[in-house]
């Protein structure tokens, strides 16, 4: 018998191996004491059966195989390049067991492959990556490869996934464990707004920062397959890979992207946390050499395709008088770029726009004391191009396929559209004083292929060597490629094309639990959304921004003086807190009241804490239900207040409590009684204020 264990700080992670065949997780969850009897610990979860299938329990491995006469879902599917099907039946050959990793070594002689699973422990973050490889001394076809296969607890009732659309994004979904399996695929060849690649599974018992929570993210921006199955026998186990059928051509090597998966004692917001700590420990690299994130300024929603160096110079004014310290160039800039039907591949300044070019824009964009970012979206083109019309052999699909935004996809994969993409963003960023790239996606693939992501991977590094002061925002359509394969090239991401607040207000509620606040891109758009139509006022959609990394996308000439000097004011306030806002502890706040969104942030020192409550809806209640709080000292004392007081928008009648006065209480009442909070209209946001007592 085989054993290994893996450990973080709080969790234990168990494999074990009968006749030399592939392991199995016997345990995973809160971390077991160091003498634990790793032997015992198989003898104890032996499965005993009560049916006449077969004469023992299949076992359930991290590649689940049909040679082991494994009725679920299988973990891997090859072909030789003939077509036959290629069954394996992988037998131990080593292992290198470290104290952070383990990787198992397992082969097939027959079929001539090797089977090669990495399991790392990141003891800061809390969390595992496992990855699955698979090679072969003939090349072969890689229909499906999933990550090393998880299980599943038993002692669960549900499971929560997300689904959404562009411009609303992140909508979550529950669904109960039942016999048979669940399947999500992104098919659009990216991410996709419809099936982020994360799984939350609760326990029974447990709640938002209380019991037992497991949590998975698949860190591959090509597009992901996730199984969540249960076994007739009441097993259940999750696989994660990329999308079924994906690689296009045969190979010899083949391995999937990182799994990232976590238990927390902590429910929710302890797999929240985790998955935030290890995307800003071991993901994302912001190496833009300042020491704050600055507050953003995006001009799509002012001029469009409408680029006038004269209105631009003058927007950029006001933006930097407001408060902004980046400058964003969207959409527009670019040769004959007027709408969105022509034009993308001609990365070339517009004469027309810019008869001298971008410098007397950038020149005053610096003048203010702002940066310089530029839209570009490299892996599209369109048929109206003169790239198009010179190589339309660079598409991705077939000729006569549907447009997607008036544009079709490059083909980056091929070396040729890799150098001349290249050439094009390099010779800008060498001719312009560039800080920033929003590098957008606007439509879907016209099939999934893999190489394609690997392409995009690569070109982006490459950009990044040969600029590696540059920072990149990851946009696709909004939040339809957010995952932790892109943010390892990337250091913002833009979460939704909607800047309605109402509808941010619950998107970055749901995209907290993966998402730090430092790269979770948040804009103040126009008084009536151009997404909703709604009006929303001034008030709520600033400290909705507020709530991550702050920014406008409006044009500022429009905002009457004192909208103008409101948002001068929020924006204040988020530069005199963004410092230890970027590595407080964020904790969602569940209330009873659903038409309440909240959530508190607390500094490292723990003892300042805000509170962002937002009221999304009409309450179905007459008077408040109290909020309370997490994350505070129960045995201290904190002077609490309402810091935008003024601008509330009150429906109730009372003028009492936090609308008035400050009040001092202990962490105890504010964590089990909680905070009363006034009746308020919908589309307001309270900003609480908490200091501990010394």
């Amino acid at each position: 018998m085989n054993q290994w264990r893996l450990d973080t700080h709080d969790q234990t992670l168990v494999l074990s191996s009968l006749n030399e065949r592939l392991p199995c997780i016997i345990y995973w969850g809160v971390r077991l004491p160091n003498e634990e009897n790793l032997s015992s610990l198989s003898d104890a979860v032996i499965k005993d059966w009560g049916d006449n299938l077969l004469d023992k329990v299949a076992e359930m491995s991290i590649l689940p195989e049909q040679s082991a006469n494994f009725s679920g879902q299988l973990g891997c599917k090859m072909r030789g390049v003939e077509g036959v099907i290629l069954n394996s039946c992988f037998m131990f050959s080593g292992s290198d067991n470290s104290k952070n990793r383990l990787r198992l070594i397992y082969s097939d002689a027959d079929l001539e492959l090797t089977y090669t699973a990495t399991i790392t422990a990141f003891e800061a973050s809390n969390m595992f990556s496992l990855t699955a490889r698979i090679d072969s001394n003939n090349s072969i076809f890689m229909d499906w490869l999933s990550a090393p296969v998880l299980p599943a607890p038993q002692n669960s009732n549900e499971m929560i996934d997300y689904s959404g659309q562009w411009c609303g994004e992140f909508q979550r979904q529950t669904n109960r464990w039942t016999t048979g399996a669940r399947l999500r695929e992104s098919l659009t060849g990216t991410t996709g707004h419809a099936n982020f690649p994360g799984l939350l599974i609760p326990t029974i018992g447990s709640s938002e920062n209380l019991g037992s929570c497991y949590g998975f993210h698949y860190g591959w921006s090509g597009g992901h397959r996730m199984v969540a199955e249960q076994l007739q026998d009441g097993r259940r186990q999750i696989q994660f890979g990329n999308t079924e059928r994906s690689e296009l051509v045969s190979g010899k090597s083949f391995e999937t992207a990182q799994l990232f998966a976590c238990h927390s004692s902590q429910g929710l917001g302890g797999v929240g946390k985790s998955f935030r700590d290890h995307a800003s420990l071991s993901i994302i690299k912001i190496t833009d050499g300042k020491s704050h994130r600055p507050v953003h300024y995006n001009c799509w929603e002012a001029v469009y395709f409408d680029h006038d160096v004269s209105q631009l110079k003058e927007i950029a004014s006001q933006a930097a008088e407001i408060g902004a310290e980046r400058f964003v160039l969207d959409d527009g800039w670019f040769k004959g770029r007027n709408n969105d039907k022509s034009s993308l591949g001609d990365w070339q300044v517009d004469e027309n726009k810019y008869p001298k070019g971008l410098h007397p824009l950038i020149n005053h964009i610096h003048s203010l004391g702002m940066s310089f970012g530029l839209w570009f979206e490299p892996e599209m083109v369109s048929p109206d191009s003169d790239l198009f019309r010179s190589h339309p052999e660079w598409i991705m699909g077939d000729e006569n396929q549907a447009l997607g935004r008036g544009q079709l996809v490059l083909d980056i994969s091929i070396k040729e559209v890799q150098e001349y993409l290249f050439a094009r963003i390099n010779s800008l960023l060498n001719e312009y004083p560039i800080e920033y790239i929003k590098w957008d996606h606007n439509r879907v693939l016209p099939y999934p292929d893999a190489s394609q992501t690997r392409a995009l991977y690569g070109l982006l590094g490459r950009i990044r060597e040969a600029h590696p002061s540059i920072e990149i925002e990851s946009c696709s359509s909004g939040g339809g490629r957010i995952d932790y394969g892109i943010l390892r090239h990337t250091q913002r991401v833009w979460l939704s094309d909607s800047n309605d607040a109402l509808e941010r207000l619950r998107i970055q509620h749901e995209a907290l639990l993966w998402l730090p606040l430092s790269v979770t891109g948040s804009h103040v758009g126009p008084k009536v959304c151009h997404t909703s139509g709604r009006e929303l006022s001034m008030s709520f959609r600033a400290w909705v921004a507020a709530q991550r990394h702050m920014g406008f996308e409006m044009d500022p000439r429009e905002l009457t003086s004192k909208d103008k000097a409101l948002l001068k004011s929020v924006t204040k306030w988020w530069k005199e807190n963004r410092q230890w806002m970027m590595d407080a502890s964020i904790l969602r706040l569940p209330c009873t009241d659903k038409s309440i969104i909240a959530e508190i942030q607390i500094n490292t020192d723990a003892d300042h804490f805000v509170v962002f409550a937002g009221q999304n809806s009409t309450s179905e209640f007459s008077s408040p239900v109290p909020l309370a709080l997490a994350g505070l000292d129960s045995k201290s004392m904190y002077n609490i207040s309402l810091f935008n007081k003024k601008e509330i928008k009150s429906l109730g009648k009372s003028n009492k409590g936090l609308l008035t006065k400050k009040l001092r209480l202990s962490g105890q009442f504010l964590m089990t009684q909680g905070l009363q909070l006034p009746k308020v209209f919908p589309a307001n946001m309270m900003l609480i204020e908490g200091d501990k007592v010394a």
